[in-house]
């Protein structure tokens, strides 16, 4: 969904990758974290995303939580990818969405013997275009 908060005036921004201290529901043998991104926005972008991205269910959807990261159990001083976050911005706000980092860490935390999964940033490659699979 990036294109179209780029479209709806939201810059493109460093995204950071954290585990949180939510679990997932279990699902047979399968449970672990759930892992989310986190961009820093406006309040009045945060608004603007929510809005967007809530029509985008099949790419992630809208944002889990706003605000305080401690809330959720997020460590910026330890992400899984981007930089160890040392001082909050003042006029932002940092924003979370559900991650496809998630399958990967319930698979470790449940001791799989294989997995066959994607990279950060790239889930499902495809020449569909991610506004055809939003929500009218």
């Amino acid at each position: 969904f990036d294109h179209a908060l780029e479209r709806a005036g939201v810059p493109r921004s460093q995204v950071w990758v954290l585990d949180t201290a939510i679990q997932t529901i279990p699902a047979g043998k399968f449970s672990g974290p759930l892992v989310m991104t986190m961009r820093w926005m406006t309040p009045a972008q945060a608004v603007i995303a929510t809005q967007l991205t809530t029509r985008f269910p099949f790419n992630h959807g809208a944002p889990v939580h706003l605000g305080d990261p401690s809330v959720i159990g997020a460590d910026l001083d330890r992400p899984l990818y981007g930089p160890p976050v040392t001082q909050i911005p003042k006029e932002v706000m940092p924003v979370f969405w559900a991650c496809g980092v998630t399958p990967q860490r319930v698979a470790l935390a449940s001791k799989i013997e294989f997995m066959i999964t994607h990279v950060s940033g790239h889930g499902f490659v495809t020449d569909l275009k991610a506004d055809q699979f939003c929500l009218p």
